[in-house]
């Protein structure tokens, strides 16, 4: 039996990387370099573009890191059930998961509206300005703590990924499964 799943562990992290990578770069770079145009009415827009061009690419980023995480709990099922932490671990991570993909779908949601809003005054792609209509300056003020919300999220994942890459040695595994063994005989 074949014990090594790189593709499925190499596809959970590297899409995990590319989400909270994009993210970053986007709150930092992109939204940061739209208020640079001199046109205050363009910044929204050139920072919706720039979303937009990287969407797809973060689509399949996340795609890619849920379908190597259902891989690797398809192949450590066993170690799930079995040893003690990594069910803890586990549950946590989908729901950090969960947690970030709501925030990444809501920003996105919100781009799509700041983005139909057209050309409408502001500091920058994540800023409203004095004169940026209300229905407006709502989605970037939401826009702007999600922009930190999702790298903190998928940063979090990434985190407790390398901690089940640590349960994994050999002292761990055996210290999980007595600990989860005198648990069971115990009550």
């Amino acid at each position: 039996m074949n014990d090594r799943h790189t593709t499925i562990r190499s596809m959970h992290d590297l899409g995990a990387a590319v989400w909270m990578g994009g993210s970053l770069m986007g709150a930092v770079g992109l939204n940061g370099a739209s208020q640079d145009a001199a046109d205050a009415t363009e910044r929204t827009q050139i920072a919706s573009r720039g979303w937009a061009r990287w969407a797809p690419v973060s689509a399949a980023a996340i795609a890619t890191h849920l379908a190597g995480g259902l891989g690797l709990l398809i192949a450590n099922r066993g170690r799930v059930a079995g040893q003690s932490g990594v069910t803890a671990n586990t549950v946590i991570k989908t729901a950090v998961t969960v947690a970030a993909l709501s925030a990444t779908a809501y920003s996105g949601l919100l781009g799509a509206r700041i983005a139909r809003a057209g050309r409408v005054p502001s500091e920058g792609g994540s800023v409203p300005a004095w004169n940026t209509p209300e229905h407006v300056a709502v989605a970037l003020k939401q826009q702007r703590l999600l922009q930190w919300a999702i790298p903190a999220l998928t940063g979090t994942m990434i985190a407790m990924g390398s901690q089940q890459g640590e349960q994994q040695r050999p002292r761990q595994m055996w210290d999980g499964v007595t600990d989860r063994l005198t648990g069971v005989l115990g009550r």
